[in-house]
């Protein structure tokens, strides 16, 4: 059985992305909290 490809709604993109631009925890932190890979923020 293959597992489903996870969207991402723009508003949760943008939420991520403040986050990152704030400066207060590093990526792999935000990455941990939203439970998604730190790979798929760099990109």
């Amino acid at each position: 059985m293959s597992k489903k490809r996870t969207k991402y709604t723009s508003a949760f993109k943008t939420k991520l992305v403040l986050e990152l631009l704030q400066n207060k925890s590093t990526l792999v932190q935000i990455a941990s909290k939203h439970n998604i890979l730190p790979q798929n923020l760099q990109n």
